[in-house]
């Protein structure tokens, strides 16, 4: 060795020795907090403090060591360029997005300040929160955020932009959201997926759809759209939107009229059948057919399928209850098991939601008798008349787990409210949303890396715990944390005030539900997740009781007759529908259905480059002969409009939806969105008919292409 290579030896192995030494990578097991059914079980691998790896869990039995597209991306949010890290105080107009930066003393100050004016002046019901399902861990979801408000005495939030009226429907129907459990999909031999789109909103599913047909299921997709998960169907049903009571009903009436019902089921547990009998006589095939816009062998054909199939496994998705009288819709669709001897069968049966199958304690968590007096309440749909037209006014907005700005229905109403100079608007979040552009105050939320929390499913009978992975970046602070600090800002005593997170979560698992029993904190640190205390296979109602007034299924229901609707199944056209409303129509022919986009979920994900990018820019959805009779070709600019707004996509030209439909996927941003609306400019803030719903999927527009000057 010469003395060059001496010297470069020594100064390497010293360079070696000079360089900070690596901790070895740990695995963190953790849950998906997105509104999924999925639910999915993930792993974080950390290294030096910083999460390098997320991976599906594969000892999940759901998650089967997967994650969606959408969820592959979370450390893009996690490590997001414009992460919010500090808090922020307005400095420009609402709507600017401009702020300087605030200390958190700061921060708490200026908000339990207001608040003590408007508390002084005004009361409690002056303040509103808004939260959704940014995450839906019970600890950062629904429990000591809860207490604060309900401590408070604020605005009771209506939480009913999602499910509300499906949930209503099926419980008027079976008493309860015991769904058939996803793992018994495999026994089916017909599967008919029903107003879903697993492939895209839930994809742990279609391995289970997959099983189900090459063990010889036939597989029926209905939906107005021909989406992905038609790729994993034998036979497209391209349903009119809003039409499927008529669908249930038709294929009820073939089903009752050529006895394929079973008998010696529908007599011993169900109610009203002979009244059932009577309604179906209004729904032979030829009229279901004019209404749905299918043919009528097919209803024929499509019924006698389902009766003879057996198990024939209904998932039921949540695209059909998001019209005006969406709750029906659900209610109808859930009689069918029930007529052919269905439900208790493994295999069998209907999947809307597996939610009712394990219930926390709600007033434990919630704690509503720290409520003053009686409260006002508000349903979230219905946000921007709230906040322009309340009375009392609302002078106070605390957003968190949720974007209004770009997620609720009647957009022009909702930004008019939030541009109020006279409403105070604070926003916890991660990113610089749509909504943080009109706040007083930003606060830098946690993601899901950083917080302990308790999920419980809503698609399949697994809870998971998440497990903080890495330490909050900046000054990011979870929701519970900020409640807390709210709370002594405000100078509230009572202890369950400042639970701490732990403690939540063991509250929720010592609910005293069966299906929970025996299952602990502990537990669930060791393997992440843990199966409902549930029999294998889990079949919802195999003992032949329903949790109804009656005990059985509820054809006839009673308490919809008290409650002011019709007691049967009913087919009722849209308000606003070419049936329901033909000056309407005339004038807005095309009937607009907003479905959930492949890699965003709500507005979530709406800001990551590469999500962005697969999902590549906001498109309509055109039957060709609607395209045509309005001079539009694939790829045009356009605009849509009706009385509430517009908004401008790129036309997408074939035949993925019947013609008369039109279908954008969503939430874009605003600030992403060409002329700075989305889709929801068009949504109407109309409720539905049970549950107080979202009628997401229930617009007439008319479409145009843009000219130079982007106007109609």
């Amino acid at each position: 060795m010469n003395a060059e290579e001496c010297r470069w030896f020594y100064f390497s192995a010293f360079a070696v020795n000079l360089r900070p030494l690596r901790s070895m990578p740990t695995v963190i097991r953790g849950t998906c907090p997105h509104d999924c059914p999925d639910t999915c079980s993930w792993l974080v691998t950390v290294q030096d403090g910083r999460a390098v790896k997320m991976e599906g869990n594969p000892d999940h039995p759901h998650t089967r060591g997967f994650l969606c597209v959408k969820v592959r991306e979370y450390l893009s949010l996690v490590y997001h360029p414009d992460r919010l890290l500090y808090p922020l105080k307005r400095v420009g107009a609402k709507g600017e997005g401009r702020f300087r930066r605030i200390s958190w003393d700061e921060a708490i100050a200026a908000i339990a300040g207001r608040w003590r004016e408007i508390l002084a002046r005004h009361g409690g019901q002056a303040i509103l929160p808004y939260s959704y399902s940014g995450t839906l861990g019970v600890v950062h979801n629904q429990s000591l955020d809860r207490r604060f408000f309900n401590r408070l005495g604020a605005t009771h939030l209506e939480r009913t932009i999602c499910s509300a009226a499906g949930t209503a429907g099926v419980r008027y129907t079976v008493g309860a959201a015991m769904g058939a459990d996803p793992e018994t999909m495999p026994l089916a031999r017909l599967v008919l997926v029903w107003g879903a789109n697993p492939a895209s909103t839930h994809p742990h599913y279609i391995p289970l759809l997959q099983q189900a047909r090459e063990r010889g299921a036939y597989v029926v997709y209905i939906d107005p759209r021909r989406t992905l998960t038609a790729n994993h169907a034998d036979w497209w049903l391209p349903i009119f939107p809003g039409t499927d009571a008529a669908l249930a009903l038709g294929l009820m009436h073939v089903i009752v009229a050529e006895e394929l019902y079973d008998q010696e089921y529908v007599a011993n547990h169900t109610l009203g059948f002979e009244a059932l009998r009577a309604r179906l006589a209004e729904y032979p095939p030829e009229r279901v057919a004019a209404i749905t816009h299918l043919p009528a062998e097919d209803i024929v054909h499509l019924a006698r399928l389902y009766a003879t199939s057996k198990p024939a496994f209904i998932r039921l998705g949540y695209g059909p209850q998001r019209h005006g009288y969406g709750g029906m819709i659900h209610r109808t669709v859930a009689c069918l098991p029930a007529l052919v001897g269905q439900y208790g069968v493994a295999g069998g049966g209907l999947l809307f939601s597996t939610s009712g199958w394990a219930t926390f304690d709600t007033a434990a968590l919630e704690r509503p008798d720290l409520r003053p007096g009686p409260v006002r309440a508000v349903n979230m749909i219905q946000l921007g008349e709230a906040l322009l037209h309340a009375d009392p006014p609302i002078r106070s907005l605390y957003v968190y787990n949720s974007n209004p700005a770009a997620v609720a229905p009647h957009q022009a109403k909702v930004l008019a409210g939030l541009r109020r100079d006279d409403l105070f608007l604070v926003v916890h979040e991660i990113l610089p949303t749509d909504t943080t552009d009109y706040a007083d105050i930003v606060l830098p939320a946690t993601t899901q890396l950083e917080r302990l929390d308790l999920h419980k499913p809503y698609g399949t009978l697994y809870l998971g715990l998440n497990q903080p992975a890495i330490a909050p970046p900046g000054e990011a602070k979870s929701n519970t944390e900020v409640f807390r600090l709210l709370a002594a800002a405000l100078g509230f005593t009572e202890p369950c005030l400042y639970d701490s997170d732990e403690a939540l979560v063991r509250t929720a698992l010592s609910s005293p539900d069966p299906a929970l029993a025996g299952i602990t904190l502990e537990q669930l640190r060791e393997q992440g997740w843990a199966r409902l205390n549930l029999p294998t296979p889990a079949v919802p109602f195999a003992d032949g009781r329903f949790p109804t007034p009656s005990g059985q299924v509820e054809f006839y229901s009673a308490s919809l007759a008290k409650a002011g609707h019709d007691p049967l199944p009913v087919y009722t056209p849209e308000d606003e529908s070419p049936e329901g409303d033909q000056a309407l129509a005339a004038h807005y022919p095309l009937y607009l259905i907003t479905p959930g986009a492949h890699c965003f979920l709500n507005s979530s994900f709406g800001d990551l480059p590469a999500l962005v990018a697969k999902e590549g820019r906001p498109t309509l959805e055109m039957h060709i002969a609607d395209a045509q009779a309005r001079g539009i070709a694939d790829g045009d600019p356009v605009l849509a409009w009706n009385e509430r707004g517009s908004c401008q996509f790129w036309a997408r030209v074939g035949q993925a939806v019947p013609p008369g439909v039109i279908s954008a996927t969503t939430v874009w941003w605003n600030k992403r969105s060409p002329g700075g609306y989305n889709a929801n400019a068009l949504t109407s803030d109309r409720t539905s008919d049970l549950g107080g719903g979202a009628l997401f999927y229930n617009s007439l527009v008319e479409v145009r292409v843009m000219g130079e000057s982007g106007n109609r």
